[in-house]
């Protein structure tokens, strides 16, 4: 039985047809973008408490089916940490889902250190997801932003959370990247080598950007193809892959065309798909170990 990464907490009930279709076991849910802020954080506040406990009745309900990520109310950090502590400590919720950016401030920009400071306190599994970055539409291309920009708003994220320091102070939080990470495996030789071109860089992050980015797990939604899997293997380890849907914004025979071809990728073996589908999801939300 597989777990999956289910983004959105719409029609709960209505996941359970093409949970059993596909056999998948539990569903991780959570909101992405354009996630709850939209100019009035007394607004993003109340709509993140309330999306966090519908998603702690869910759990409640359905332990053996559902989990779920909490929305946090950023870039308001003060109510972020507010919510933490609720969702995690009195709803136990299954961690965090947090966007690549936030207004003009990415993630790894200094604004949002006392919220990695008390995730990493907890030891808190999070989902990283793209949303549409400011400046998307300059140069216009006409297209979507999800074709082409959300890859880019999650490489971008990474980076600065790599090269400003996040990564290395705050070792102790899971962080999963959507869609296999983006761009990032492709152009981690340039993350790589870019201390060499500006020393500075090195020095808040001594691993090397190489180490960073084999820490991190990567999902497979909309990525469960050869030519965007072979690149994330040359990366990291089956042990830090995880399968993922981006369900319901993909249909269903998206997804199930995404379960045949891990299922038929020459690169893994049964051991590995047995890590993406299911075991690896186990280590990162341990409470799921009791309830499936």
């Amino acid at each position: 039985m597989k777990y999956i990464f289910s983004f959105s907490i719409n029609k709960f009930r209505g996941l359970y047809p093409f949970l059993s279709g596909q056999g998948i076991a539990t569903a991780i849910t959570s909101i992405s973008s354009p996630g709850v802020y939209f100019g009035n954080i007394n607004f993003a506040r109340d709509l993140a408490r309330r999306c966090n406990e519908i998603s702690a009745r869910l759990i409640s309900d359905y332990a053996r089916r559902f989990g779920a990520l909490a929305l946090l109310p950023l870039p308001d950090v003060d109510a972020a940490l507010e919510e933490i502590g609720y969702a995690l400590g009195t709803l136990k919720l299954d961690g965090v889902i947090l966007l690549a950016s936030y207004g003009d401030q990415y993630l790894g920009d200094s604004a949002f250190d006392e919220v990695f400071a008390e995730l990493h306190r907890r030891k808190a599994t999070v989902l990283l997801h793209p949303t549409t970055p400011p400046g998307s539409d300059v140069p216009k291309l006409n297209l979507p932003a999800f074709i082409v920009e959300f890859v880019f708003d999650t490489t971008r994220a990474v980076a600065n959370l790599i090269y400003n320091g996040t990564l290395e102070r705050y070792p102790d939080i899971s962080i999963i990247v959507a869609h296999a990470g983006g761009t990032v495996p492709y152009l981690a030789q340039r993350f790589a080598i870019a201390p060499e071109i500006i020393p500075p860089l090195g020095e808040r992050a001594p691993q090397g950007a190489i180490a960073y980015l084999k820490r991190l797990y990567y999902d497979t939604a909309i990525s469960a193809t050869p030519h965007a899997l072979r690149s994330l293997q040359e990366l990291v380890e089956p042990t830090q892959i995880l399968f993922g849907s981006d369900y319901p914004y993909m249909q269903e025979h998206f997804i199930e065309k995404s379960i045949q071809e891990l299922a038929t990728y020459d690169g893994f073996n049964n051991n590995d798909r047995q890590l993406i589908e299911r075991d690896n999801a186990l280590k990162l939300f341990p409470r799921l170990r009791t309830e499936t």
